[in-house]
């Protein structure tokens, strides 16, 4: 009986473990910079959703999910422009999709519009709204949910 008590807590030890994607890292007015360097000379998707606000970004992620599980290295940075006081309902939300692998960042500033702006001035805030960087980080934005088609055309194209 003991033993079968200790199988129980262990194995809801692993299942809570399995559960929890990472924190969310914080992301700030020097966050991009951070993550371009990161993948410099190599493609990545940036993504702007809202777990909060915004079903179309819920689609978008549902899509990545998927294709993440073909695509297992696919070069995936989340941004959340919530508060990092969602960053529960981010990391259940990234599971739930199969995102929880995926690098994963939450605004960080009480005044998102600076952060809207480092990422680029021109953006007003609608989502979801994503940004393709190529081998040399042009970057390519889309606005709404990204095309599931195109962006497996684009990711084959970075391959090449």
């Amino acid at each position: 009986m003991i033993m079968l008590v200790r199988l129980c807590i262990f194995l809801a030890g692993l299942c809570a473990g399995a559960v929890s994607a990472a924190e969310p890292a914080r992301f700030d007015a020097g966050s991009l910079a951070k993550i371009e360097a990161r993948y410099a000379g190599k493609p990545f998707i940036l993504s702007l959703w809202s777990v909060n606000w915004c079903g179309h970004c819920i689609n978008e992620l549902t899509m990545l999910g998927k294709l993440s599980k073909h695509e297992k290295n696919l070069p995936l940075v989340l941004v959340a422009v919530d508060s990092p006081e969602d960053s529960e309902a981010i990391r259940k939300t990234l599971h739930k999709l199969g995102l929880n692998h995926a690098e994963s960042w939450v605004f960080d500033d009480p005044i998102p519009e600076r952060l809207r702006a480092t990422v680029d001035p021109a953006w007003q805030g609608e989502l979801p709204r994503s940004y393709l960087y190529d081998k040399a980080h042009r970057r390519q934005a889309e606005v709404g949910e990204l095309d599931e088609t195109k962006l497996k055309a684009w990711l084959k194209q970075q391959r090449q």
